[in-house]
């Protein structure tokens, strides 16, 4: 938090008062799970622009879309029981996580263009700026960070 201190009393900048917009949502594992969850990213993006004014770009946005589609499929895939899609973002920073029941981290293999499946975690790492996953006392969570700073085209 970015505090200045005038005359002895401390004020903090509005920008670091404010919240980070989110949204999530639980699914079972039915069928159309994975599409509500893209829904739910898309939505969450669309407010995340015209709230925040973030430059997100076609890319990344079709690359977020991608890595909500591969987190939820790998939940939905790898658990015994419901998954949480959290999303969060400011202008800056966008954040996609997704809690299972999994307590199995997922594994990176390496680059096999040959290999039938396991390439969603490969995709998700070369899509986010950061990869997180760590175990929870109910599973697991997987995390894929956005730095949009970082994205933005020079003018």
């Amino acid at each position: 938090m970015n505090e200045q201190t005038i005359g002895g009393a401390a004020f903090t900048s509005f920008a670091d008062s404010v919240q980070p917009l989110r949204r999530a949502a639980e699914f079972s594992g039915e069928p159309g799970c994975i599409a509500e969850a893209r829904l739910l990213a898309v939505r969450f993006l669309q407010q995340l622009e015209a709230e925040w004014f973030a430059a997100l770009g076609d890319r990344t946005d079709s690359d977020l879309l991608l890595v909500v589609s591969e987190l939820v499929t790998n939940a939905e895939r790898h658990s015994h029981g419901p998954y949480l899609l959290e999303l969060e973002g400011t202008d800056r920073q966008v954040t996609v996580t997704v809690y299972d029941s999994s307590s199995s981290l997922p594994r990176r293999f390496a680059r096999d263009p040959g290999r039938l499946g396991g390439h969603g975690i490969e995709i998700v790492h070369t899509l986010s700026d950061r990869l997180t996953a760590e175990r929870v006392p109910v599973g697991k969570r997987v995390q894929a960070f956005f730095d949009l700073e970082r994205r933005r085209i020079p003018v």
